[in-house]
C-alpha cells in the first residue's frame, strides 16, 4: 500500500526507518534530490530493479545510476580513475553525474550496454543519510514515467502516470515544491578525454561549443565511442534523425565508426561499403524505437548536381540516422544548416586512433 510521508512534519528517525524497510523489502520509493524527484529501489536487488524499470515504462535502453554517500563507496560498484577522481573532488556531493566502468556489482539493469555505470552523491542531508543508514546504494532516475516533463512536485508525478505504474510505488517522500533546478550533468569519464553526455546546470568542460579530442585503441573502442555519441543524441534522433559526417583518409576507421553505429542500433545485417551505390539502407529496431539507418559515401560526389540528385535531405527523418563518410566533400554544397550534424575528424596513428569530435548539439535529461 502506497505511504506518503510528509518530510516537515515528520522526524528523521521515521523517515529514515521506514525508508530502510521499504528498500529493504525490495520497494520503490520517491524521493526528493537538489534537482528533481529520483525513483529508488536498492541497486542491489534484481527483484527491486525489475519492478523500477516497469515503472519507468519505456527507457530504450538508457542506464541508470547510482546514488552513493561518497566515493569509498562508489569505489565498491564502479572504477574510479583520475578523471573521475577530480570531478569527486570539484563537484561532488552535487548536481554532476559521472560515468565510469562498472564492476558488476549491481543487478542486471543498471549498468549500461557499454559496461558503464553513473553515480551520484546527492547535496541532500536527508537522502545521504538513508543511503548510509540503509548501506546499499539505491537507483537515481527522474521520479518521472520515461517521457515525461521532469518532476518538481509530485502532483508532476501522479498527474502523468498510470494507474499500474502508480501501484509500483510504495513509498513517497514528499518534500513539497522542489525549486526548478535544472538536471545533473552526465560526464562519461571512460574515454581518454572527459565526455558530457548530458549538460545540466554545471558547464564543466564546455564540450558543446567546441571540439572534443578523443582517443580509441581497439576496434571495440571504436564501436562503443560511436554508439556513446548515439546514445548521447537519442533524442534527436527520435525527434528530427540525425547525421555523422566523417572524415579521414583510408583506412582511418570509418567504416569501424559505422559499424559501432550499427551495433548501437542492433542491426544485425552486415555494413557494406557503399562507395559504388553511394547509399545503403538498413532497418533497426531498438527498444522499440524502428528506424533506417543511412550509410553514405561521398568520395566519387564532385559536384552540386550530383549531390541534389543524391537527395539527402529527404533522408532525414524523425529516428533516421545517417552517416556521411568523406562529408568533407560535400561540406562546401551543404545548405542544410537547421539539420543537426556531428563532424568526426578520424586519425589512425597506428597505436590507436583520434577522433575529433565537433558537437554543437545539446540532450536532454532523462536522470534526476
Amino acid at each position: 500500500m502506497l505511504q506518503i510521508i510528509n518530510i516537515a512534519t515528520t522526524s528523521k528517525e521515521l523517515i529514515l526507518q521506514t525508508a530502510c524497510q521499504v528498500l529493504a523489502a525490495g520497494g520503490l520509493l520517491i524521493f526528493p534530490t537538489e534537482t528533481t524527484y529520483g525513483a529508488g529501489v536498492d541497486a542491489t536487488n534484481p527483484v527491486a530493479v525489475e519492478k523500477l524499470l516497469a515503472y519507468k515504462s519505456r527507457r530504450e535502453g538508457k542506464p541508470l545510476s547510482i546514488a552513493v554517500t561518497d566515493q569509498y563507496m562508489a569505489q565498491l560498484y564502479v572504477e574510479v580513475n583520475e578523471q573521475a577522481q577530480q570531478l569527486y573532488k570539484q563537484f561532488l556531493p552535487g548536481p554532476v553525474t559521472v560515468v565510469s566502468h562498472g564492476k558488476h556489482t549491481v543487478a542486471p539493469g543498471v549498468e549500461s550496454e557499454f559496461g558503464t555505470l553513473g553515480v551520484r552523491i546527492p547535496a541532500h542531508a536527508l537522502i545521504l543519510d538513508l543511503i548510509k543508514k540503509y548501506g546499499k546504494p539505491i537507483t537515481a532516475t527522474s521520479g518521472n514515467g520515461s517521457g515525461q516533463k521532469r518532476p518538481y512536485a509530485i502532483e508532476d508525478i501522479f498527474s502523468t502516470i498510470s494507474d499500474k505504474q502508480k501501484s509500483l510505488i510504495d513509498l513517497v517522500l514528499d518534500a513539497g515544491t522542489l525549486p526548478p533546478n535544472p538536471p545533473s550533468t552526465v560526464i562519461d569519464t571512460t574515454l581518454s578525454t572527459p565526455l558530457v553526455m548530458r549538460q545540466g546546470d554545471l558547464n564543466i568542460t564546455n564540450t558543446d561549443s567546441q571540439a572534443t579530442q578523443l582517443e580509441t585503441y581497439s576496434e571495440a573502442e571504436t564501436k562503443a565511442l560511436a554508439g556513446k555519441l548515439v546514445l548521447k543524441h537519442w533524442n534527436v534522433v527520435k525527434e528530427s534523425g540525425f547525421i555523422f559526417g566523417l572524415n579521414g583518409p583510408l583506412g582511418a576507421g570509418k567504416t569501424v565508426f559505422a559499424k559501432g553505429v550499427a551495433d548501437f542500433l542492433q542491426i544485425t545485417e552486415t555494413l557494406t561499403s557503399p562507395t559504388y551505390s553511394y547509399i545503403e539502407e538498413y532497418e533497426y529496431l531498438r527498444h522499440g524505437v524502428s528506424g533506417k539507418l543511412y550509410h553514405l559515401d561521398m568520395w566519387k560526389v564532385s559536384s552540386a548536381e550530383e549531390f541534389e540528385r543524391l537527395e539527402i535531405k529527404q533522408l532525414l527523418q524523425p529516428h533516421s540516422v545517417l552517416i556521411i563518410e568523406w562529408w568533407s566533400q560535400i561540406k562546401p554544397l551543404w545548405k542544410y544548416q537547421d539539420l543537426p550534424v556531428i563532424e568526426v575528424d578520424i586519425a589512425d596513428k597506428q597505436s590507436h586512433r583520434t577522433f575529433t569530435v565537433t558537437d554543437s548539439q545539446t540532450t536532454r535529461n532523462t536522470l534526476p
